[in-house]
């Protein structure tokens, strides 16, 4: 897999939730889908180190799309670059 992973955020009619779209295949193994953090304690090594993100109530990784539902309070700008900042540490 390429170390160099890129984002592009779309927002969705859901203001808690955004759609992140990547260069890269995150679940080869099949689509994930985490409900709220406690479940993705025992997930994919992927969803673990994005559960690590503060704000991050709900998680669907699914081809090379991230579905993040997050905390109301949360700076929408903040926990992108959070998630971006997730992705390429784990890819490194």
């Amino acid at each position: 897999m390429s170390e160099y992973i890129t984002i592009d955020v779309e927002p969705t009619e859901d203001p808690r939730v955004i759609i992140i779209h990547t260069n890269q295949n995150l679940a080869p193994a099949g689509d994930e889908h985490y409900p709220d953090p406690a479940s993705g304690e025992t997930g994919s090594p992927l969803a673990q180190a994005l559960f690590a993100v503060d704000g991050i109530v709900a998680l669907t990784i699914t081809g090379n799309d991230l579905i993040v539902s997050h905390h109301p309070d949360v700076e929408l700008f903040a926990l992108i670059d959070e998630i971006d900042t997730a992705l390429k540490d784990f890819f490194l």
